[in-house]
C-alpha cells in the first residue's frame, strides 16, 4: 500500500509543478488553488507512505517521478525539447525509481 500512495503522490507532483506553470507565478487564482492543493496532497501521502518506506528511498522516488514525469509531459504538452540526450537523461531517472523499487526490503 505504501508504494501505491508514493505513486500517487508523485503523481501529485507532477499536477503540482503544472499548476504552478498555469498559475503565473501565483497570479491565476483557479490555477494557484489547484497547485496549493496538489502540493499539499502529494506532501501528505509522501508522508504517509514513509510510514513503511525508507526515508532515502521514498523521496528519491517521489522526487524521480515528478522530475521524470514533468519533463515528460513538458515535453508532450508543452512542446519543451525532446532532444536524445534529454530523453535519455529522463530514461536514467525512470532507470534509477525503477531499481530502487526493485531493491526495497518493503
Amino acid at each position: 500500500m505504501a508504494w501505491v500512495l508514493l505513486g500517487l503522490a508523485g503523481l501529485l507532483e507532477i499536477a503540482f509543478a503544472f499548476g504552478m506553470k498555469w498559475s503565473e507565478g501565483f497570479t491565476r487564482l483557479t490555477p494557484a488553488l489547484f497547485t496549493v492543493a496538489t502540493g499539499v496532497s502529494s506532501v501528505v501521502l509522501l508522508s504517509f507512505s514513509l510510514r513503511s518506506l525508507p526515508v532515502g528511498t521514498g523521496y528519491a522516488v517521489w522526487t524521480g517521478i515528478g522530475a521524470a514525469g514533468t519533463a515528460a509531459l513538458g515535453m508532450i504538452v508543452l512542446g519543451d525539447s525532446a532532444a536524445p540526450l534529454r530523453v535519455f537523461c529522463i530514461v536514467l531517472i525512470l532507470a534509477g525509481v525503477i531499481g530502487l523499487k526493485l531493491l526495497s526490503s518493503n
